[in-house]
C-alpha cells in the first residue's frame, strides 16, 4: 500500500512538473491599448482599453499564450506616458516587462476606416430612423505591432484589414451604436470588420509565435497580394 501511494504521488509529481513546464512556454503577452488614427466616427472614450481587452479574450482562449491583466499592464503604462504614444524606449519597455511579467507588448493602431452605405428599396423612415432598405460595409485597417519587453525591438509587425457588411437600422442613429458600451458596438458592421482584424491578429500571432511552420509562407503570400491590391488603388509617379 505504502509503495502504491508512493508511485501516485510520484505521478501526480511529475504530471505538476509537466504542466509548469508546458506553462512556463508560453508566451506571456500584455496587450496595451488600441488607438485611433482614422478619425472614425463611432469611436469614443474608453474603447480603446475595450478593444485591447477583446483581443486579449481572444489570445488567451487561443490556449497558446499567457496573457497579463488589463488593471496590471493599464497603469504601468499610464505611468510611463505609453498609452497615447505608444512609443517604448529600452528602459522603459524593461521596466514593464520586470513588473508586469510580460515578455511582449501588443500594440494595435486603427489607421483607416472607411464605410458605404447602400440603397436595397423596401425600407421604413420614421424621423431621422430609417429601419431596413440599406446595406451598410465597413472596412478597418489595424497596425499591428509586437515590442520584446527586454530589448524593445518590434519583433512582429503587420497591417491586418477587414470589410464586414449589414443592414437595418440606419440613418440617425451611427450604425445603431446606441450605447456606449461594447456591446451594442459589436453588433455593427464596423464592430465586426474589428472582431474579423482581432480573430486575424491572433491567427498571425500564433503562426509567427508557435508554430511557426508554413503558415508563414501563407501570411506572406497574404501580404504581396494585400500590397499589390494597394499599389493599384493609387497612381504613383515613376
Amino acid at each position: 500500500m505504502k509503495r502504491l501511494i508512493i508511485a501516485a504521488l510520484s505521478i501526480t509529481l511529475l504530471l505538476g512538473l509537466g504542466a509548469g513546464v508546458a506553462l512556463a512556454k508560453k508566451p506571456v503577452l500584455g496587450v496595451a491599448e488600441f488607438q485611433n488614427t482614422s478619425g472614425a466616427g463611432w469611436w469614443r472614450g474608453g474603447m480603446g482599453w475595450d478593444l485591447a481587452g477583446m483581443l486579449a479574450s481572444e489570445l488567451a482562449s487561443s490556449g497558446e499564450f499567457r496573457v497579463v491583466e488589463r488593471s496590471k499592464l493599464e497603469k504601468v503604462l499610464q505611468e510611463q506616458d505609453l498609452g497615447a504614444s505608444g512609443r517604448v524606449r529600452r528602459r522603459t519597455a524593461a521596466k514593464i516587462g520586470r513588473i508586469t511579467g510580460a515578455q511582449y507588448l501588443v500594440f494595435a493602431t486603427i489607421t483607416a476606416y472607411e464605410e458605404s452605405v447602400k440603397g436595397t428599396g423596401g425600407g421604413i423612415s420614421i424621423g431621422p430612423i430609417s429601419i431596413g432598405g440599406k446595406k451598410e460595409d465597413a472596412y478597418v485597417s489595424v497596425d499591428l505591432r509586437v515590442v520584446d519587453s527586454t530589448t524593445s525591438e518590434i519583433v512582429l509587425s503587420r497591417a491586418i484589414e477587414a470589410h464586414a457588411g449589414g443592414g437595418g437600422l440606419s440613418g440617425g442613429i451611427h450604425f445603431g451604436v446606441v450605447d456606449a458600451n461594447l456591446g451594442g458596438f459589436e453588433k455593427t458592421p464596423a464592430g465586426k470588420a474589428v472582431r474579423a482584424c482581432i480573430v486575424e491578429i491572433v491567427d498571425y500571432l500564433e503562426c509567427a509565435m508557435i508554430y511557426k511552420d508554413d503558415c508563414l509562407q501563407e501570411y506572406r503570400a497574404k501580404e504581396r497580394r494585400r500590397r499589390a491590391k494597394t499599389k493599384k488603388s493609387i497612381s504613383l509617379d515613376e
